[in-house]
């Protein structure tokens, strides 16, 4: 579409701004940048997964050609306690995980500094490890969840309810360690300036980032600069800062010139943080109308030694569907693991999955259409809170849906249907994802040539948010798009959050749109005259979003899957995926459609692919590349659709738009292990879903549930 004359961008289909610079190699990554005198460190990483280093031979190495120094915990630069305890990088021997960093070497180049960090010699004290999740006596409940949300929580008498319903679903359902791999490792250039900081570095929040790692060194904020520009893809991984990030700063410090570390694939599975396994019980308990009287979610993960991390499983079952008696319980089990974190959608991608695998049970159960059992569950206020939703059409999402998906034709009895050797179902689920709008700042400036300049702490993980920034700014300028220059993606750009949460366009359009607003309104004072300096004007949105009415504020959608299983072969295809969200104000449908898609595929790899092996002897992720670790590639991706309904939601922020990063992947797991229920009348409540379980499934009478002893 031309931006030369369009005046009113916002809700266009633009293309990507910064499409033909990615495509020709014009965008710089983190690791791409021009330092002159860089140099290169690597690290030698724990091959014990519990213990303590008693030994690193740094001489065995330093002589080698090119090798300039080896950082272990006996030299390191010393680093300020309390920040984060997974970025205390050599500060201890302790060992709290295989594939921990114990020592770093630096060298001239990168060939000199792996071949002399893989020849490094190291010994161990070791002690016996437990990586293996249990839901035995070593479990418990903390007060709260990654220190701001209560573990723990209550309304009603759930147990009441359930011993005097007339049915009652109470299953276990498990989801195993996750991996993101964006295509961009992790990536650092750091540079330093006597007491000032510069990184060239793959994250999802510059200004975040540079706040913690200030701490760590103990210098101010403002003396960290991190550029960002463009990051080849995060889903949650370049959240927070990683240690190889500490080890290229410390580096760069002990030898005086800038250093460079990019991770190789094998180490991401250890250095970056993953998508912890769950175990969860879901009871629903319900009167023979369908409607809910008890919804009881429990949710286990595990955590690392070296600090908790929940998944926070169960919040949307405090508010998904209505129901008087809720109670919802988070646990934790400190194993010898790297600690796990955030990934696309956490916490609601494996709670969602339990949850709306529990209603399609229970709607069975009741002999109830699944779409209708939801339909009879519609809430109108939060159930938990009480507090109004600022907007939720969920039912009309199932609505569209299914009638987009001919679900009205659909046969309910399981194993019903075959073509040929295949045995074909048909599956749903519900999708959500709460809405964050987060405290940014924004700079809009005009200049006396008749262009503007806009300046955001924003970043463009490979979403899009570029783009929809730019013309968030261009409608508020009422300006085309080719008058307009933005800059995002480093620290001194000023506050904005991270990118991450599906929180960063609804925070960061806020601040733009103000900006621009406030710019219009200050030309309108110079009789629309730019003078010869140029008009600025900064917006900050801390006291209006402070001074929002206290809602619970959500995205919603509804899923479907027709798959089929091959009665020889226990192969499983899926033919199609269709989505129907409402997420507010959609502000560029073409970056939208991509986003929901690539998360639907991500729910499709989440349900067949996805598992991380933890091995119970060495204590690290067997599958360690992606030999081993299986995403879905093209042959695996369906006819897949993305659709979205007009919502209007002013009470969200003035775009009126919501997060939609992550919306696609809640729901998509279970609306496909439904489906396989529905196509061969088994059920499987372990994801992944594989041949194995397929092959068990056919062997079994419908309506038996996969053994979980089988895993």
């Amino acid at each position: 579409m031309s931006t030369s004359t369009l005046t009113h961008t916002l809700g266009a289909p633009v293309t990507r701004l910064d499409g033909y610079a990615k495509v020709t190699g014009e965008a710089q990554y983190a690791y791409e940048y021009p330092v002159e005198g860089v140099v290169y460190v690597f690290p030698a990483v724990a091959t014990v997964a519990r213990g303590r280093v008693t030994h690193v031979d740094a001489a065995a190495v330093l002589g080698r050609p090119g090798v300039l120094a080896v950082l272990d915990h006996t030299n390191a630069p010393k680093l300020k306690s309390g920040v984060d305890a997974d970025l205390m990088v050599l500060q201890s021997p302790d060992v709290a995980y295989r594939g921990q960093i114990v020592a770093g070497v630096v060298a001239t180049s990168l060939e000199a500094a792996r071949a002399a960090a893989e020849a490094l010699p190291v010994t161990y004290e070791e002690e016996p490890h437990e990586v293996l999740l249990r839901d035995d006596d070593s479990v418990f409940s903390p007060e709260l969840l990654n220190g701001m949300i209560p573990a723990s929580l209550q309304l009603g008498d759930p147990d009441a309810a359930i011993a005097a319903a007339d049915v009652v679903v109470d299953a276990q359902y498990t989801t195993p360690a996750e991996h993101a791999m964006p295509m961009e490792p992790h990536a650092t250039i750091a540079v330093w300036d006597e007491e000032r900081l510069t990184l060239y570095d793959a994250n999802q929040g510059p200004f975040g980032h540079a706040e913690t790692l200030a701490a760590l060194f103990g210098i101010d904020s403002s003396a960290v600069e991190i550029v960002a520009e463009y990051v080849g893809g995060a889903f949650g991984s370049k959240g927070t800062p990683r240690p190889s990030v500490v080890l290229t700063i410390m580096a760069a410090r002990v030898v005086e010139r800038p250093a460079k570390f990019a991770m190789t694939r094998q180490q991401m599975f250890s250095l970056v943080t993953h998508r912890a396994p769950t175990i969860q019980r879901v009871r629903l308990a319900a009167g023979r109308d369908g409607r809910l009287t008890a919804v009881v979610h429990d949710s286990l993960n595990h955590t690392s030694r070296l600090k908790d991390f929940g998944e926070n499983s169960t919040a949307d079952a405090r508010m998904m569907y209505a129901s008087p008696n809720i109670r919802t319980v988070s646990r934790l089990s400190r194993l010898d693991i790297p600690t796990p974190g955030f990934f696309r959608a956490p916490g609601h991608t494996p709670g969602m999955f339990a949850l709306e695998s529990a209603m399609d049970e229970l709607a069975q159960a009741l002999d109830i259409d699944p779409v209708e059992l939801r339909l009879r569950n519609e809430p109108e206020v939060d159930p938990f809170t009480g507090l109004e939703f600022s907007s939720r059409n969920l039912t009309a999402c199932l609505r569209e849906g299914a009638a987009r998906f001919d679900w009205q034709y659909r046969d309910p009895k399981p194993a019903s249907r075959r073509e040929g050797r295949w045995l074909v179902g048909t599956g749903m689920a519900s999708s959500t994802h709460p809405v964050y709008v987060r405290p940014s700042t924004a700079v809009a400036r005009a200049e006396a040539d008749g262009t503007f300049l806009v300046r955001v702490g924003a970043m463009d993980v490979g979403t899009g948010a570029r783009t929809a920034m730019a013309q968030v700014a261009a409608d508020a300028l009422g300006i085309p798009l080719d008058r307009l220059r933005l800059e995002i993606g480093r620290r001194s750009l000023g506050m904005a959050p991270l990118s991450g949460g599906s929180m960063g366009t609804a925070s960061w359009s806020w601040a733009v749109d103000k900006a621009c607003r406030a710019l219009v309104d200050k030309l309108d004072a110079f009789a629309g005259v730019v003078p010869e300096g140029g008009l600025e004007v900064q917006a900050d949105t801390s006291e209006d979003i402070e001074g929002q009415q206290e809602l619970s504020r959500h995205a919603f959608g509804a899923q479907f899957v027709q798959l089929r299983v091959d009665t020889d072969t226990g192969e499983i295809r899926v033919d199609r995926m269709l989505g129907v969200f409402t997420a507010g104000r959609i502000l560029n449908p073409k970056t939208a459609r991509s986003q929901l898609i690539g998360a639907m595929t991500m729910g499709l790899s989440m349900a067949l692919l996805e598992i991380g092996e933890l091995d119970p002897r060495f204590g690290d992720f067997a599958n360690h590349d992606l030999a081993g670790y299986h995403y879905a590639a093209n042959a695996d991706v369906p006819a897949i659709e993305a659709h979205w309904l007009e919502e209007q939601d002013d009470r969200i922020n003035p775009v009126g738009g919501k997060g939609i990063g992550e919306l696609g992947i809640v729901g998509a797991a279970a609306a496909l292990t439904n489906a396989f229920h529905h196509a061969t009348g088994v059920r499987v409540r372990d994801l992944p879903l594989r041949i194995e379980d397929a092959r068990r499934a056919l062997r079994q009478a419908p309506g038996e549930q996969a053994p979980a002893a089988a895993r």
